[in-house]
């Protein structure tokens, strides 16, 4: 970051927001993963969750800020007493932690959703920051429903916000309504209205509804926001937050108009693009900016000529900077534990554990006997496929043994399968409209889940016919939506991982993490 420019806070709400998206709840130990990558992408601002949603919430708040010591640690919490005692709970052990605290603003949400008067809105905010400084001074207030606030009403509350002790002020843009000069205008007009507005940072939180989330959050920032809300590969519910890596990118890039720099290390942006996609089950599309397979890729002839000739005829970036063409071949079969546990650290796990760094070396070897040609991608998908089968593990769990399938031109698909569960083998057979089709059937002869497959999605791990194979699996019941995920050389294998992944998930009866509470 330049020093002769202002900071640009990024707030990532990847644990948070992000984890709204259906079919995108992350257990404790996958929520830590992310936060450790967020941490080496050096993020200012974590927001790792809502502590009063659940016990599962709290555990990962708390557990992140037991973890993390580089970036600051945030908790949701409603204005409302009970959330922000969970919240500060929560981040007792962070280095630095924060609350972020909001209550609706807008006429529609006061009077249909809170039944509360302006007073008492402006009350509750009030008496909520002050209850929060038992825990923090580090206070963050969020009017939500902004973007549609009465300007006035607005400019009173964070007001009386900030002289209680709120020192960022967020400005959501709750249902994506607004567009960039509408938006930008809003802050530049609240910063230049409201008295003690230097007092605090401005903040902004866009979501995408109308694919204006990045561009709204840049204006925002050109209007005077000194902090950006965002997510890795734009998750979110609906259609999603601001990108993360559009936001940085694009400020890194035009320097020549921002009056402000972010401390992100970009060259981390890729791997956690890709840990996200794998821990969530949410693939990036190949022509997403920054982070998808096509992003630095020239088809065009006349375009391939002119960066061959010069990089930047048509590339505005390099692709090192933000972590592409680091996955080079990296390890072989004749690599040993230590080579293994080295690279593992580089690209963002810290092995200590001897069993699972044995469990991890039987399966690299596994794979170097198939794929010579072993890459950081490979590596992502063993350990995710590693923590998928050890997690939770109880009698509630199938495992899978054995499979046979056969696919003929001439026949019905067929497919028998072997699990095993609380010590037991359970074998059971079906035909179906092909080698997947079947053996989910099959599986689901002896589970018995009685949950409705919402999503069936293959990707390759890395190019080559001996790619490894990932499947997500989003299954359905009873409202609540799980991901399984699988990988394997074997597709019909990768895809019965991936469905009893989701099964195990759905039997061990989780938390919903992310109930549809208010949020910003």
């Amino acid at each position: 970051m330049s020093k002769n420019k202002e900071k640009l806070v990024i707030f990532d709400t990847t644990l948070r927001d992000g984890e709204q998206s259906p079919g995108a709840s992350m257990n404790v130990s996958e929520k830590l993963r992310i936060a450790k990558v967020l941490e080496k992408l050096k993020v200012d601002v974590i927001e790792a969750g809502f502590p009063i949603a659940s016990k599962g919430d709290f555990d990962a708040v708390q557990n992140i800020s037991n973890n993390i010591k580089d970036s600051t640690i945030c908790a949701l919490a409603r204005a409302m007493e009970k959330d922000i005692v969970a919240a500060g709970d929560a981040i007792k052990p962070a280095n630095s932690g924060r609350i972020h605290t909001f209550i609706a603003t807008s006429e529609i949400h006061m009077q249909k959703k809170l039944n509360m008067t302006r007073n008492e809105v402006v009350d509750q905010a009030i008496k909520s920051i002050k209850l929060i400084k038992k825990y923090t001074n580090n206070i963050e207030f969020s009017p939500e429903d902004a973007g549609r606030s009465e300007f006035d009403f607005l400019c009173l509350i964070i007001e009386k916000a900030i002289n209680a002790g709120a020192n960022t002020i967020n400005i959501p843009d709750t249902v994506g309504y607004n567009i960039p000069d509408q938006f930008g205008s809003l802050i530049k007009r609240l910063i230049n209205n409201i008295p003690n507005s230097d007092k605090a940072i401005f903040s902004v939180h866009c979501h995408n509804d109308l694919g204006l989330a990045v561009a709204n959050s840049l204006s925002a920032v050109m209007n005077g926001a000194r902090q950006v809300e965002c997510t890795i590969n734009g998750l979110g519910e609906r259609a999603g937050n601001a990108s993360l890596e559009e936001v940085v990118m694009t400020v890194k890039t035009r320097q020549d108009i921002f009056t402000c720099d972010t401390q992100i290390a970009t060259n981390h942006i890729v791997p956690a693009s890709k840990l996200v996609s794998s821990i969530t089950g949410f693939p990036v599309q190949p022509n997403k900016a920054i982070v998808g397979a096509n992003a630095f890729a020239h088809e065009s002839g006349i375009h391939q000529d002119g960066v061959l000739k010069h990089r930047e005829t048509y590339e505005i970036m390099k692709a090192q900077d933000v972590g592409w063409l680091e996955n080079k071949l990296v390890l072989g079969k004749h690599s040993g534990r230590n080579a293994l546990k080295s690279r593992f650290l580089e690209i963002g796990y810290d092995i200590k554990d001897d069993n699972e760094l044995n469990d991890l070396f039987l399966r690299f070897k596994d794979l170097a006997d198939v794929k010579h040609e072993i890459y950081d991608d490979d590596l992502h998908s063993l350990i995710s496929n590693s923590i998928n089968e050890t997690n939770e593990s109880n009698e509630l769990n199938y495992n899978l043994i054995d499979i046979y399938s056969v696919s003929d031109s001439n026949s019905e698909p067929f497919s028998k399968i072997t699990l095993e569960k609380g010590g037991k083998k359970l074998t059971d057979e079906s035909n179906g409209g092909g080698p997947v089709d079947a053996t989910f059937k099959a599986i689901e002869k002896i589970v018995s889940s009685n949950s409705k497959l919402q999503l069936y999605s293959v990707n390759n791990i890395t190019d080559g016919t001996d790619s490894l194979g990932e499947v997500t699996v989003r299954l359905e019941k009873l409202g609540i939506i799980v991901n399984g995920v699988g990988s394997d050389k074997d597709i019909v294998i990768a895809s019965a991982k991936a469905y009893l992944d989701a099964v195990n998930k759905l039997n061990n009866k989780p938390d919903i993490l992310h109930p549809q509470l208010d949020h910003v």
